[in-house]
């Protein structure tokens, strides 16, 4: 039975939640593993997300100023997360092509990306400055958002912030599977999980609808985000087709990644297509009407 009036998530808690998983996983080792760069990272894009739900019902100051600490915590834990990720990703594409490795075995750029670097004596007092601005970033965040009232919500600004960024990424799926290019595909994959991470408050409303949109997103952004890691291997060596100094091992490595890539979009465009097909509308998918807190 479809229900006219039901309570959504509370989101105080929620940013909060947030905010302090992410002090305790930066506090459980020194410096994070990567395990613990890659939570807090979604963490942050969770919290930013929240944000943005807000954004028409608190101050602009404090909006910006959440959205900028948020996406600086992100930034600060980016790089190496980035660079074992293109490694892992590589090393599977290895294990796969042993063949064509071996004939890769003397490309510098190639054989670079798959050695992890020595571990630099010196670049310990960097990131432990680096975990002291994280550290620092989140405890304003979590002094802020002590002030913040959020007990009195307008649902219905809520939805239209939602629908905003339901419409925002069904623009941007128009537009990649028109013309998918890295950068388009990048952005799509963000602005979904814009979507994604703001469902999670509307979860009640109808419960089992939502969940399965939740799980087609989830399963379109991983496709994305392998599709991205892939994007930036190529970024990584610096390759150019219209040049002629390319080796066959290297064109064959690309064709190899580029194939990888058209199978992650397989995956990726009858998913987009359910959900943000041309002129389809938010309301009819999640099913649901009016909207009390």
């Amino acid at each position: 039975m479809e229900l006219d009036y039901v309570k959504l998530k509370d989101i105080k808690p929620a940013l909060t939640g947030y905010i302090n998983e992410s002090q305790i996983l930066l506090k459980r080792s020194a410096p994070p593993d990567e395990e613990a760069v890659h939570d807090i990272r979604v963490l942050m894009k969770k919290a930013r997300a929240t944000a943005r739900l807000l954004s028409s019902q608190i101050d602009d100051e404090l909006f910006i100023k959440e959205n900028i600490a948020y996406r600086e915590i992100g930034k600060f834990m980016a790089s190496n997360r980035e660079t074992s990720v293109q490694r892992r990703t590589l090393k599977l594409l290895k294990k796969e092509n042993k063949d064509l490795f071996k004939r890769l075995s003397e490309n510098e750029k190639v054989q670079m990306l798959l050695t992890k670097p020595e571990a630099d004596p010196s670049a310990d007092e960097a990131e432990k400055f680096k975990v002291e601005q994280i550290n620092e970033l989140l405890n304003k965040a979590a002094y802020r958002l002590r002030f913040y009232t959020l007990d009195k919500l307008n649902p219905q600004m809520l939805l239209k912030e939602l629908e905003k960024s339901y419409i925002i990424a069904a623009g941007n799926y128009l537009k990649c599977r028109i013309n998918p290019k890295p950068t388009d595909l990048h952005e799509f994959r963000k602005r979904s999980k814009d979507f994604l991470y703001q469902l999670y408050y509307f979860r009640s409303l109808n419960p089992s609808v939502t969940k399965d949109l939740e799980k087609k997103l989830d399963t379109l952004t991983q496709n994305l985000g392998k599709y991205n890691d892939l994007s930036q291997i190529i970024r990584m060596l610096d390759y150019n087709s219209a040049t002629s100094v390319n080796t066959p091992a290297i064109d064959e490595l690309i064709v190899v990644i580029r194939d990888k890539q058209d199978e992650y979009l397989s995956e990726v465009w009858p998913l987009g297509y359910k959900i943000f097909c041309p002129g389809q509308k938010l309301i009819n998918i999640l099913g649901f009407r009016l909207l009390v807190i």
